[in-house]
This record gives C-alpha cells, structure tokens and sequence, in this order.
C-alpha cells in the first residue's frame, strides 16, 4: 500500500512540475519522467493493472469519435494526399525497424513498434503486448513526442504568435449525459467483446471500432472530455513509468540516443513528403506540414485550430495514419510474435 500511494505521489509531482514549466504533455510524459527519476535513484513502485487497462479504453473512444461523416465526406476529395499517408508509413517502416534492429540491437516487436508513428500511448500499449520492451519503447517515443511536440509550437510561435494553450477536449460539464453514457458503453462493450473474441490490443481497438461505428452512423457526437483523455494519460504514463524499476542509465542513454537518431530520420521524411505535397500544389505548405507531421493526433489538431489551418485536411491525414498503424498492428503481432517456451 506505501509504495502504491508513493507511486501516485511521484506521478502527480511530474504532472505538478511538467504544469509549472509549460512542457508538453504534462499529464502522461510528467509521470512517464518522474517514475523514470524515482526508478534512478532505487525507489520501487507499483501500479493498479486493471484500472490502468480500462483507462486504455478512453483512447479508443476518442480516435473512433474523430470518424464521423463529415469527415469521410471531406476525405473524399483529399485522396492525392491520403494516399501518400500509408506510402509515408511504410517508408518509416522500412526504414525504423531496420534502423532500431541493425544499427541498436533491438529485438523485432520493439523495432517494429518503435518505428511506427503512432499515437505515444498506443504504441507503448500494442508493443508491449506483442513481446516488446516497455522501457525501451517509452523513452524512444517519448522522445520523438517531445522533439516533435516541442519544436512545432516554436515555429508556430514564430511566425503566427499561437496562444498553445487548449485543453485536449471539451470539459465534462459541457458534454451531454446521454453522450457521456454512450461513450462509456462503447468503451465496456468494445473493450469486452474484443476480449471475449481474443482481438490483440483489445482495450483500444474494441472501444476504438465501436466508437468509429455510432459516430458513423450520427450517434456519437464528442470525443471523451478533457479531464478523462488527462485521466488515461495519467494511469498510463504511471502504469509505464512503474515499469522502469531496476532500469540503469545505460538503458536510459542508449534508448534517448537511438530516439533522437530516430527523430532526425523523421524529419527528414516528413520534410520530403511535404515539399512534394507543396510542390504538386495538392496543399498549402502549412496545412501539409500538420498533416505528415508524425506527433499526436490530439495535439497537431489543436495547432490546426489555433493558426486557422483547415482542420478537416489535418485531422483526417492524422486519423487515416493512426488508422493505418494501430489497425495493422494485430497483423505484425501475429505475424513475427516470436513463439512462446
């Protein structure tokens, strides 16, 4: 029980100092850090892996929310562009995993899943459960978060004077109850029934389908709020930053080191994809680099709003990529899961 409360005390003092001095992602990288500090030092902690779990069914609803009609009606008329987004993924692919396996000595699952380009919490989430490091996968992508995350809203500091201040979500209280209550019932019966039929990643993808499918069909019209999606940050950033007890600063330099190798490649494939989006004149400079930029869904979503960039054009390249990653995931899993002894 003391080192569970311990535990909560560190991750909430990360969130507390990642508040204080603006950093990106407070709620899931300040208690990612903190644990990592604590775990430095010797201090041993433990999680809550149920809760942690059922937490992982919030992220699920708010990628499938994103897939309403509007937004497939608008991404019809942006195929030049969305087809350039699972050619951009595989290039990463081709050219991470070889990166992380040769040149780092990583086993496949966690080259694989440290390559892709996915959202930071389902990445951490699919690769450990296909065999993958934790450790090593939540320092190499938190590291691509904080380089990505951290230098847009400079340029867009820089040249459009943005107020980066948005929370991820609307708040509870402006949120209907009987959205609340469906938004709650996708995440059970998805996380269950994915559960009940053995779906790899079940927690994010069964919430996740069932989301996509009411607000398809015009039943499910928010995302979670925000103090939820901070809710889900926060369980998983604690539940991944338990998991560095023992860890040696060896880990610690080699996993920072190959994600900030990582980042440069990144950024040079996104600098190639959008020059050839701005060059066949198929979007505006802006709207092309929010669009191929591999960061969070969430957090590009809100640069988009903030510097009045289209956020139909960037939300649905974003949502299409996550789509890409987390639905292929169970396919790679199966396909290289390295037989159990």
């Amino acid at each position: 029980m003391i080192s569970l409360v311990l535990t909560f005390a560190i991750a909430f003092a990360g969130v507390a100092i990642f508040e204080a001095f603006a950093l990106p992602l407070p709620w899931l990288l300040g208690p990612i850090s903190a644990c990592l500090c604590a775990a430095l030092v010797g201090f041993r902690m433990r999680g809550i892996k149920p809760l942690n779990e059922g937490m992982r069914t919030i992220l699920g609803v708010a990628v499938g929310a994103t897939f309403t009609p509007p937004l497939l009606l608008a991404m019809t008329g942006m195929w030049p562009t969305l087809m350039l987004i699972p050619v951009m993924v595989v290039c990463i692919g081709l050219v991470g995993v070889p990166y992380f396996q040769r040149l780092w000595g990583y086993d496949f699952a966690t080259s694989y899943y440290s390559a892709m380009p996915g959202g930071l919490q389902d990445m951490l989430i699919f690769g450990e459960e296909a065999g993958g490091n934790p450790r090593s996968l939540s320092l190499i992508h938190a590291t691509r978060v904080l380089v990505i995350v951290v230098a847009l809203p400079f340029i867009l500091q820089g040249f459009w004077n943005a107020d980066l201040s948005n929370p991820p979500g609307a708040p509870a209280n402006s949120i209907a109850p009987s959205q609340m209550l469906l938004m709650i019932a996708c995440a059970l019966v998805g996380w269950q029934g994915a559960k009940a039929i053995g779906m790899f990643g079940a927690s994010i993808l069964g919430p996740l389908i069932v989301a996509a499918a009411c607000a398809l069909a015009g039943l499910l019209h928010h995302r979670p709020p925000a103090e939820a999606i901070w809710a889900a940050q926060f369980f998983i950033g604690m539940g991944v930053g338990v998991k560095y007890t023992g860890i040696t600063m060896a880990e610690v330099r080699r996993d920072m080191a190959a994600g900030l190798g990582f980042c440069v490649i990144l950024i040079i494939l996104t600098l190639i994809f959008v020059e050839a989006v701005y060059i066949l004149e198929l979007a505006p400079g802006m709207e092309a680099l929010l669009a191929f930029a591999p960061g969070g869904q969430a957090e590009l979503t809100v640069l988009a709003l903030i510097v009045g960039a289209d956020v139909a054009f960037v939300i649905a390249h974003h949502v299409l990529r996550i789509f890409v990653v987390i639905l292929g995931a169970p396919l790679f899993a199966r396909l290289f899961r390295q037989p159990q002894g």
